[in-house]
């Protein structure tokens, strides 16, 4: 399936939920009823306050050139697509060290083996960190997926320190010249701060063997959550050092909108989304194209 379609079908139920383009035929001018019932599915979509207002003083400011259905559609897309934060390219520098977090069943360790087959496509030697330690499932669960992407996991008994097992992992990378370390944290609750100390100390860790690592932080978010999203992102994002965010499952959900309004919110680029349950169901985000989607 291309790229184009697993995004169709991913944002096929968000899509209904907004349904913009039924606003443009039900209204034949633009005028403030239009825009009240185009506030009013913004919000529903889950476009926070953050996005939303913005783009209808956008388009209220373009209406007034009359700039018709057509027109006002190319703002909309253009408008939104601008107030997302762009992605900067990640570093040539290698190993490559990237650190998943994210609450408890937000899809980290399923990111970790999609992510690593991302990798190995491209032709990188990629190895998995196993610093989920608490949850037997969670290491076998990650050693089929690495299993699966052809990714070397690096574990410990289950209780041992997270951290050790991050360092030890690097220091393996290293020593075997991989060039890239996924580092699969354990599932943590925000309310919990000794966890977020915990991710803090992972990272000290391995800055003793690499001082720039972890070289990204991606947040993981579960698209179905919704708005408790942006609840997640701004607790991680103060302890964690969050680079970029993660968006799964957005095929199982009509409240995609979260996703945009985080990214916006905390000033975070989205890298990546999920789209399915395969292991190339992982897709580098592309905001033009989503938006383009979104409001098709």
């Amino acid at each position: 399936m291309s790229i184009l379609s697993s995004l169709k079908n991913a944002l096929s139920r968000t899509k209904e939920n907004l349904n913009i383009g039924s606003l443009f035929k039900i209204h034949s001018r633009l005028d403030e009823n239009f825009f009240d019932e185009l506030e009013e599915v913004l919000y529903t979509g889950d476009l926070g306050a953050d996005i939303t207002e913005p783009l209808l003083d956008s388009l209220r400011k373009y209406s007034k050139h009359d700039n018709g259905e057509a027109g006002l559609k190319n703002i909309l897309r253009d408008e939104l697509v601008n107030l997302l934060p762009t992605a900067e390219e990640t570093s040539d520098t290698y190993p490559l060290v990237v650190l998943l977090a994210g609450v408890n069943g937000c899809g980290k360790t399923t990111t970790a083996g999609k992510l690593a087959y991302r990798y190995i496509q491209a032709g990188k030697k990629v190895a998995i960190a196993a610093c989920d330690t608490f949850r037997a499932a969670a290491v076998e669960q990650l050693e089929m997926w690495g299993q699966r992407a052809g990714a070397r996991v690096v574990r410990q008994k289950q209780g041992a320190d997270p951290a050790s097992v991050a360092y030890d992992a690097l220091q393996s990378t290293l020593s075997r010249g991989e060039d890239v370390l996924i580092v699969d944290t354990a599932g943590r609750l925000h309310s919990k701060t000794n966890l977020m100390a915990e991710l803090e100390k992972i990272s000290r860790v391995m800055k003793k063997l690499l001082p720039e690592a972890p070289h990204e932080t991606l947040l993981v978010l579960d698209a179905v959550i919704g708005q408790n999203s942006i609840q997640q992102a701004s607790v991680f994002t103060k302890k964690a050092g969050v680079t970029g965010l993660v968006i799964t499952k957005l095929d199982g959900t009509a409240r995609g909108g979260a996703a945009l309004t985080a990214s916006k919110q905390f000033n975070l680029p989205i890298k990546y989304i999920g789209v399915g349950e395969k292991i190339d169901d992982l897709l580098k985000f592309d905001s033009k194209m989503f938006v383009e989607e979104l409001l098709d």
